[in-house]
């Protein structure tokens, strides 16, 4: 499946109407050229998740032991591209059955570090979010 995002300096607006400009192709990235992903939140996951190449960037990445942060419902992603089973995560509460039916290990924390995962509930997180994500970057 290939979804129809901008293509690179297109302007798009995200949620709620927040402007932001696509700098890259999904379909033309490649995991060596990256030190990590973040999966961020809000209700794209729910569309991301199911384009193959996002699914295999993610698996790929966790074979390379590479940051894969997720917050809010960004785990919707990770958890299609088959990766938290056994992985200590947060993200948000309306996700909780989701991460737990892929295996993962759910706790309630404003952040969860899990050897290169990095996990949060919501944007009041977020600062936490970014040090354990730097911290995990090294």
């Amino acid at each position: 499946m290939v979804l129809p995002f901008p293509t690179p300096g297109a302007p798009y607006l995200g949620n709620p109407g927040y402007p932001s400009v696509s700098e890259a192709l999904i379909a033309e990235m490649k995991s060596a050229d990256f030190a990590g992903v973040v999966l961020a939140g809000g209700w794209m996951p729910d569309k991301l998740r199911r384009d193959a190449k996002v699914k295999s960037l993610i698996a790929e990445m966790n074979e390379q032991k590479k940051l894969i942060a997720a917050i809010c419902h960004g785990g919707w992603m990770a958890v299609s591209a088959g990766v938290y089973a056994g992985v200590r995560v947060t993200g948000s509460p309306g996700i909780k059955d989701d991460l737990v039916n892929a295996g993962a290990l759910y706790e309630d924390a404003a952040v969860v570090v899990d050897r290169h995962f990095v996990s949060s509930r919501r944007p009041d997180d977020l600062p936490a979010f970014m040090k354990a994500s730097l911290t995990v970057l090294g």
